[in-house]
């Protein structure tokens, strides 16, 4: 695990809750099989479940003792000898299904964990109704866990706020709704600040959504540093000198990477098959019944290619059935088995003593690599059907030199458009053009618009990006002047500082190029600007404010996050001397049929719908 694995901090701290909030005896001593008598009823609410689904499975929570578990919204029968975990969100419904349970006396004692702090009125209306009800003796404890995000890798979360998008960018939005919002992603990164035990120091550009989060979160961050000790005090006293750089995003500073189609095997898995809190469910088909797969860090083959081109990874499927099938015959040689046979099943061993030992100590290690191959066998003959329906090797290169070189073979892209593929495809096609060109022919763009319609597709996303680009072209001198006094004023959002990377230079992403120069904190022009919070520093003056270089950054995009950019930043930690630490989230993680699903909405609700019948479906 890396040295600040979020990931694994967030399990410490959820195996200690589902030990009643103590530290879990050592594996294998008599503390451990005392503790296992012990069973207990876990009680989650439906984010609580996805905060767990990537961390723990049935198994792990057997360990732990956990012997059920049960949605807080579904009936439930009583367990009145058990102990019961509560993780839940703090909201009223959930208080007031916890106090139902209480005063029912489903559990012998209940155990209440919250995901971020219980709020004071809530607790009142919770302790209010626990002695109403005679059942205040059953609350064994109760405890705020500030774990309120989702742990997918070491160095990869997600708020699993959905539509965060359109909730920031909405013209007819409230000033209310969006400082809810925001106000959700702040607790939510403070949540991952406690959770890995250090105060960052907080850079973005200024305007829109960034701005407006960095200052939520240092004004969070430093009303609880004024409470002695705090979440950070145990933490700054072990940790190293230095802290990390939070670098917050809008998603509006790359446009297209959030649509683009990619040809590496994981983001294909999550575009086109929909991979989901590291779950895959793949449908019924002809070879057999629906399955789920866990795609994670338990499945070597994964952690190895998931990041390779997809020919290469199947040709190294191909590589591993041949090693695996010679395996199989050497064992059967070696103990007279069938010399011919590619399957082992262990029925037909004879030989001497010693070959029978080893075949029988190889036959787990063997099932299991057979297990792995045809799992990921299954998934790349489903996503080579996809390729091949969609023609998706050709979206891949088409908006590969747009983005890449700055060319474009206008019938290569015509004829994509006209062609293969779903309307989702070529409708991020299309923005990919319009987001690749500062100002494209006009002809062209033409027939980009025709083709889209005799395809049917609806041009309500295409005509928003068209939109953002005319204001960006039309405010970029005056942006830095703009007012923004009101924050739903719709051109102010749009033009954030940083939109001008709506049209993508090269293949360095301008997120990674930009997180660098943050971490280097040298005077650069393209960071320069940017606004530096320090929660731990006096409020009045700067100057005193450290700018880096740090060895450590947590990079968040508000508004929908995806794994090219993941994949960016973990090869600039990589390549980095000395080697740098990132961890990257996002307010969700969005595959480019989502994300562009988001932009329909909003050029919907801007008016500026055009032919095509029904907006894109995410995949």
């Amino acid at each position: 695990m890396a040295p600040h694995s979020l990931r694994q901090k967030q399990l410490d701290l959820i195996v200690r809750m589902l030990h009643l909030n103590q530290p879990p005896p050592p594996a294998g001593g008599a503390a451990a099989e005392q503790e296992e008598e012990v069973y207990k009823i876990l009680i989650l609410d439906s984010f609580c479940m996805s905060l767990l689904s990537p961390l723990l499975r049935v198994a792990d929570l057997r360990k732990h003792g956990v012997t059920l578990f049960f949605p807080i919204d579904k009936p439930r029968q009583r367990v009145p000898d058990a102990p019961a975990v509560y993780l839940l969100r703090p909201t009223q419904a959930n208080a007031d299904r916890v106090a139902a349970d209480a005063a029912a006396a489903l559990y012998a004692s209940f155990h209440l964990n919250f995901s971020s702090a219980l709020p004071r009125p809530l607790l009142d209306r919770l302790a209010s109704a626990a002695a109403a009800s005679g059942s205040a003796h059953r609350v064994a404890r109760l405890a705020d866990q500030y774990l309120d995000f989702v742990s997918l890798e070491d160095n990869l979360f997600s708020l699993a706020h959905p539509r965060s998008y359109v909730a920031l960018n909405d013209p007819r939005a409230a000033d209310a709704d969006i400082e809810a919002v925001v106000d959700a992603i702040a607790l939510g990164l403070f949540c991952v600040a406690a959770t890995l035990g250090t105060v960052p120091v907080i850079r973005c550009a200024r305007g829109g959504p960034a701005e407006m989060v960095a200052a939520a979160l240092d004004a969070r961050l430093r009303d609880h540093l004024l409470a002695k000790p705090n979440l950070f005090t145990e933490a700054s006293a072990t940790a190293s000198f230095q802290r990390p750089v939070l670098c917050l995003f809008d998603r509006n500073f790359e446009l297209s990477v959030g649509i683009q189609h990619d040809w590496s095997y994981r983001p294909l898995v999550h575009d086109v098959l929909g991979l989901k809190l590291n779950k895959l469910k793949m449908p019924a088909d002809k070879s057999g019944p629906a399955k789920t797969y866990d795609l994670d860090d338990t499945d070597a083959f994964w952690v190895a290619n998931s990041w390779s081109p997809f020919p290469k990874v199947a040709e190294e499927i191909e590589s591993q059935l041949a090693k695996y099938k010679q395996d199989v015959d050497e064992v059967n040689q070696r103990t007279g088995g069938n010399k011919d046979g590619i399957e082992f099943d262990g029925t037909d061993l004879i030989g001497n003593t010693k070959h029978l030992m080893n075949a029988v100590n190889s036959l787990p290690e063997l099932t299991e690599r057979k297990k792995m191959i045809d799992k990921h066998t299954n998934i790349a003959t489903v996503l080579l059907g996809h390729i091949k329906e969609r023609s998706l090797d050709g979206y891949c290169d088409c908006e590969n030199d747009m983005l890449g070189k700055g060319t474009v073979d206008r019938n290569t892209l015509l004829g994509l458009l006209r062609e293969k593929g779903t309307k989702e495809d070529k409708l991020r096609l299309a923005v990919t053009y319009l987001l690749s060109f500062e100002t494209p022919p006009p002809s062209e763009l033409e027939q980009v618009e025709a083709a889209l319609r005799e395809s049917e597709v609806d041009m309500s996303a295409f005509q928003y990006v068209k939109r953002i680009k005319s204001l960006n072209t039309q405010f970029s001198a005056s942006s830095s002047t703009a007012n923004r006094s009101n924050i739903v004023d719709w051109a102010e959002k749009l033009l954030s500082a940083g939109v001008k990377n709506l049209l993508s230079a090269g293949r360095q992403l301008a997120l990674t190029r930009t997180v660098e120069a943050l971490m280097e904190g040298k005077p650069n022009l393209e960071v320069d600007h940017y606004l530096l919070f320090d929660p731990r520093a006096p409020r009045a003056g700067s100057g005193g404010q450290f700018k880096g270089p740090y060895r450590e950054a947590i990079v968040f995009m508000i508004g929908g996050g995806n794994y090219i950019e993941y994949r960016s930043l973990m090869e600039l930690a990589e390549r980095s001397q000395p080697s740098k630490h990132v961890i990257y989230g996002a307010t969700e993680i969005l595959n480019g049929a989502e994300f562009v699903e988001q932009l329909a909405e909003l050029g919907q609700k801007a008016g500026l719908g055009g032919s095509g019948s029904n907006p894109p479906s995410s995949q």
